[in-house]
């Protein structure tokens, strides 16, 4: 809940979101939705485990940038970056 405070307070002031899908008081999906709520063209970066609730699919259907499956390393990470800045 803290990210998204921050989010709303300065939308502007972010360039991409990495979120996980499970995060205490808030899933990754929900603060996607809330995100691009207050701003639809930012990116989203959506990082998990084994989820039944999050698939590439549902990731792309709420507007996700980036469906990365973890373990991910710095590599990956970067390269996720890079892909979805390159899009901006």
């Amino acid at each position: 809940m803290q990210a998204l405070e921050w989010f709303s307070a300065d939308p502007d002031g972010f360039d991409v979101i990495i979120t996980n899908m499970t995060m205490p008081r808030m899933t990754g999906d929900r603060l996607t939705k809330e995100t691009l709520t207050i701003r639809p063209q930012m990116p989203v970066i959506i990082c998990t485990g084994y989820s039944e609730r999050m698939s590439e699919k549902r990731a792309e259907t709420l507007g996700v940038r980036k469906y990365v499956e973890k373990p991910i390393d710095t590599r990956n990470l970067a390269s996720a970056l890079r892909e979805v800045l390159d899009k901006k």
